[in-house]
C-alpha cells in the first residue's frame, strides 16, 4: 500500500485520508506499534475521515467499539492489550466481526493472530522522535 511520516498531529487527518483512498477494497486493518505509538489516534483519525459523529476512544476494557459512519456503515475497533487469550475473543465473536465486511481496526492483533483472515493488512507506526512512520503493508 504505503508510506506516509507525519510530523504532528496537524498532519493525521491527511495521513488518514491516504490510508483510505489506498484500502481499496480492504476492511481488516491489524495495528502494529509500542504503546504510545499513536495507533488509537491514528483509527481515530480515520474514523473521522470516514464520517463517524460518534466520539471514538480506545476500547481497551470493553475489547470492542462499534461506530456508526453519517451513512450507517458500522466500524469495529478492537484493542486486545488486556485479552487473556484467544479463546476470549473467539467467544467475544471476533470471527463474525471480521467477516462482516465492516471495517474492522484492530489494535494488538497479535494476541489474536490466529484468529485474523488471511486477507488482512497490516499497518505499523513507529516514533521517529516526534515524527511518526506509518506503513500500510500488504
Amino acid at each position: 500500500m504505503g508510506e506516509v511520516i507525519i510530523k504532528g498531529l496537524s498532519e493525521l487527518n491527511h495521513a488518514a485520508r491516504l490510508f483510505i483512498g489506498q484500502a481499496g477494497g480492504d476492511r481488516v486493518f491489524a495495528f502494529y506499534g509500542r504503546m504510545g505509538a499513536g495507533k488509537t489516534t491514528f483509527i481515530k483519525a480515520i474514523c473521522s475521515e470516514l464520517g463517524v459523529l460518534d466520539n471514538t476512544s480506545s476500547p481497551t476494557y470493553s475489547l470492542v467499539n462499534e461506530y456508526r459512519t453519517k451513512e450507517g456503515f458500522r466500524i469495529f475497533h478492537f484493542d486486545f492489550y488486556r485479552i487473556k487469550g484467544e479463546s476470549e475473543a473467539s467467544d467475544l465473536g471476533f470471527e463474525e466481526y471480521v467477516d462482516s465486511g465492516a471495517w474492522c481496526f484492530i489494535e494488538w492483533p497479535e494476541r489474536v493472530i490466529s484468529l485474523l483472515p488471511a486477507d488482512f493488512r497490516k499497518v505499523t507506526i513507529e516514533e521517529l522522535g516526534t515524527e511518526r512512520r506509518i506503513s500500510f503493508n500488504p
